[in-house]
């Protein structure tokens, strides 16, 4: 008989993996982070601002945990590939890559932000793409592996201002799922998130629309945490099971 898996004292189920996290320095990165560290996992955090990520290393690292900061622009292709890298020097090899980072300048299409429209395609859908090209060989070669995305709730209802975001999550949906289809040895997972109490909204430029995203997100938000949690329940199932897909929203979302 199988036996059952391991959990830690809070009944957590434990993770001796290494899992790369990108955009690891603040929101649902950060927390996703800490909360793998916690469980036992070996963690390689990337992010734009490398003091961000190289003291949150240090952090879990002072609390007994294994994690090792990179900077990390997941715009420039070599930058995912050398947080890959960087998980194999460390430690020897890399079993989870986490796809976080993401930018969310809402907006209109008519005030035509033609340079915010090129960031969140840049960030949320051609960095997932340059995070799968470093990873998938590493995956390959290993005989295993698994890519966890955070798309999001747009990606399955588009609102206005916005349609370039949910564009990009949408198309990061159907990466992943041509992903699954292609590569059966391997785990490939989507988590959507709703509203989540994180910076996203400061993006936004319009400051009415900004104070109204702000008070809706200080209503009825999720702690970073709750999505940090669905992320971590993928990776610590059974190697033999594929969890695809996963949405988590408020109660009060609609």
């Amino acid at each position: 008989m199988e036996s059952a898996p391991r959990t830690d004292a809070a009944g957590a189920q434990a993770c001796d993996k290494v899992v790369a996290v990108t955009g690891a320095g603040s929101g649902i990165g950060r927390a996703t982070a800490l909360a793998l560290a916690e469980r036992g996992a070996a963690v390689v955090l990337g992010a734009r601002c490398g003091e961000r990520v190289r003291g949150l290393a240090a952090d879990i690292r002072a609390r007994g945990g294994r994690a090792v900061g990179v900077p990390t622009d997941v715009r420039r292709r070599e930058d995912p590939a050398r947080l890959v890298e960087t998980a194999l020097d460390a430690f020897g090899r890399l079993d989870v890559l986490v796809n976080n980072a993401c930018v969310g300048p809402l907006s209109p299409l008519a005030e035509l932000r033609v340079e915010e429209w090129d960031e969140m395609i840049d960030v949320n859908l051609r960095g997932v793409l340059y995070g799968i090209a470093a990873a998938l060989p590493v995956f390959r070669r290993q005989g295993a592996g698994h890519v966890v995305t955070v798309a999001s709730t747009a990606a399955y209802r588009t609102v206005p201002r916005q349609s370039v975001y949910a564009a990009t999550k949408t198309a990061v949906r159907t990466v992943c799922e041509g992903l699954r289809q292609e590569v059966g040895d391997l785990r490939v997972t989507v988590v959507s998130p709703g509203f989540v109490h994180t910076d996203f909204v400061h993006a936004v430029a319009d400051p009415g629309f900004r104070a109204e995203m702000l008070a809706r997100r200080d209503a009825m938000a999720l702690d970073p945490v709750s999505i940090a949690e669905a992320i971590a329940y993928a990776i610590g199932q059974p190697e033999q099971v594929d969890v695809n897909e996963i949405v988590v929203r408020p109660v009060a979302q609609r």
